[in-house]
């Protein structure tokens, strides 16, 4: 456990960073309410504490959110440290903060007692706080979001109980069950290290295997991980995505991609809208310690408007556009001028991310591009990011994506990339745009 509380403890100030990051400009309404411990709440195996928070003003039948923080926080830190509770001052939600109290005060995701539905430990004290609420209020539907092992709970809670949950947002997790040990270990370093993969069928078995012969509906996912996480590495990113995309029966290919600000990518699977089945936000360069954007998650939710969207059945998956997205641009000419790629390499164990930045030097814009290199023998590209990659090893080709093809005098393109590696973890010796060499760094 020990090892646990140290590894994931660098969450706890991820928190704090929230507030200057997340996309909120309006003065929350002053208000009364304060965060009340609640004790007596139900069937509680795990001896979990209960923190609640109920605006002065509900919404008429108000959803309820269970915020799970990280290792070695509590509930009342997450609530200090979030605003999830300022956001339900806005829009008339409950916020439930559960605490774990177990040594290093980390959730269980690990035990087979709460990787099955009404098995045990910490899953089933959380429900008991979802039903003291809903006897005591008019409440609709319920959500979950949290951080690191939060994010991990996040996970769990939607899988146990797809009955109950009409969405989540993980934070910086892992999938449903890949953190699950044996011999009563509390630490399982594949998992962490990101080097347990599945494919997309055996991740859904598992959330399916969570709750036996159920077929209704199932929740709707956010996912959000940073590319430099040094303690829930980030392949996790890619094995949820496999995971709750099987689960909605939907391709892994993007239906929806963007760039919402600056270094993060989103994509979104069986549907291009705002609460689309499986959204996913790639952070790029951001560590495990990574900011907590609660007006997106909200939002996501579908809290921040009076109708909030009913989870999609299985089986029938929200439609796909039927538009085509823009094609890219061919590349046309090399750069006028020159070109300068920084290309930066983060690796543990068997797998790397590469981060590049392709900035033009000319004085004209560059109107599609592919760019060029040769990885080092023994890397291998498993998934990547703002641009497409053809052959996955050997000499590469990357080509833009839909919305950046077009890099303006002096100006930059991010794109990056997944790969696994048999010891080399250098970068290539040379890249080139559009045939051109460039200034390499």
């Amino acid at each position: 456990m020990g090892r646990l509380v140290r590894a994931l403890a660098v969450a706890g100030s991820a928190v704090v960073l929230a507030a200057g990051l997340v996309s909120l400009t309006v003065a929350a309404p002053a208000s009364a309410a304060a965060l009340t411990e609640v004790t007596n709440f139900g069937t509680n195996p795990s001896n979990l504490r209960m923190h609640l928070y109920v605006p002065d003003r509900l919404a008429t039948r108000p959803a309820i959110l269970v915020a799970v923080h990280y290792c070695t926080g509590t509930g009342p830190a997450f609530y200090s440290g979030t605003q999830f509770a300022s956001l339900a001052d806005r829009y008339g939600y409950i916020v439930i903060y559960p605490s774990a109290t177990r040594s290093g005060q980390c959730f269980d995701v690990y035990s087979p007692q709460a990787l099955r539905r009404d098995g045990g430990s910490d899953p089933v004290s959380i429900m008991s706080m979802v039903r003291y609420v809903q006897q005591r209020y008019s409440t609709g539907q319920v959500f979950a979001t949290g951080v690191s092992s939060g994010a991990m709970m996040t996970n769990v809670l939607l899988g146990n109980y797809p009955d109950v949950f009409a969405a989540g947002a993980a934070f910086a997790g892992v999938p449903h069950s890949c953190f699950a040990t044996t011999g009563g270990s509390t630490w399982n370093s594949e998992c962490a290290n990101g080097q347990v993969i599945r494919t997309a069928q055996q991740w859904g078995d598992l959330v399916r295997a969570a709750y036996p012969g159920y077929t209704g509906a199932r929740p709707r996912m956010q996912l959000w991980h940073g590319t430099n996480d040094e303690t829930l590495r980030y392949p996790n990113f890619g094995e949820e995505i496999k995971q709750w995309t099987n689960v909605h029966g939907l391709s892994q290919t993007p239906t929806f991609t963007d760039t919402p600000q600056s270094g993060h990518t989103r994509t979104r699977y069986g549907g291009s809208g705002p609460t689309a089945p499986v959204e996913a936000i790639s952070m790029q360069g951001v560590p495990h310690n990574l900011p907590v954007n609660a007006a997106e998650a909200i939002r996501f939710f579908g809290l921040d408007s009076t109708t909030p969207p009913t989870a999609t059945p299985t089986g029938t998956p929200t439609a796909v556009p039927t538009t085509t997205p823009p094609p890219t641009q061919p590349p046309t000419e090399p750069p006028a001028g020159g070109c300068a790629v920084s290309y930066t390499v983060n690796a543990w164990n068997a797998g790397l991310t590469a981060a590049i930045s392709i900035t033009n030097r000319g004085t004209s814009a560059i109107n599609g591009w592919t760019l060029s290199f040769t990885l080092p023998a023994g890397q291998t590209i498993t998934s990547g990011w703002n641009a497409s990659y053809s052959p996955a090893s050997g000499a590469v080709t990357a080509r833009n994506a839909s919305y950046n093809g077009t890099i303006a005098p002096n100006a930059s393109v991010g794109i990056g990339f997944q790969a696994s590696h048999t010891g080399n973890t250098g970068r290539p010796a040379s890249v080139s745009l559009n045939g051109t060499a460039c200034t390499l760094s």
